[in-house]
């Protein structure tokens, strides 16, 4: 078997694409972090912020009143939610065949708050039970989607993380 001469080698290395990183080299970090907010156009403000905050137990965190405009978070995420000029003319979104935000997924404490919470959407006139906690395939991750007073989907959902065996 022929050996490769090194400067072979060298001009090798010098072409591939792919560089050569040391033990203790980090990866790049990515341009974009995290998700510093999300915004909804909704059709009912003061009843989708209701939920957001005496459901949900999210606090108030200012809002636009000439828009207008209502802030919400958990104290990790941050919610605006801004009230659409006609609620009647509005449309309602199809995850089929809209485009635009499908859910967004919130994650819960544990089992026990996750079927806590699926009483409250039960028990409010407003809310609508898309299917109540399952698995999410196999499991164990447990997960619900509702659909808020203005109609936005939902999702509740407990990590497999997070569940704690029976004792």
């Amino acid at each position: 078997m022929k050996s490769l001469s090194p400067l072979l080698i060298a001009g090798l290395l010098l072409a591939s694409p792919a560089q050569a990183q040391t033990a203790d080299a980090q990866p790049e970090e990515a341009m974009t972090l995290d998700l510093n907010h999300i915004g909804f156009a909704v059709t009912k403000l003061d009843d989708t912020a209701s939920f957001f905050i005496d459901t949900l137990g999210w606090k108030a965190a200012g809002g636009r009143p000439e828009y207008p405009a209502k802030f919400v978070t958990n104290g990790k995420m941050f919610v605006t939610l801004w009230q659409v000029t006609d609620p009647a003319k509005a449309v309602a979104f199809d995850r089929k065949h809209n485009v635009g935000l499908h859910h967004m997924a919130i994650t819960v404490r544990d089992l026990p708050t996750l079927h806590d919470l699926h009483r409250k959407f039960v028990a409010h006139k407003d809310v609508t039970i898309e299917f109540a906690p399952e698995f999410l395939g196999d499991g164990p991750t447990t997960h619900m989607i509702i659909r808020e007073p203005s109609g936005l989907r939902l999702e509740f959902i407990v990590p497999a993380g997070r569940i704690k065996p029976k004792q």
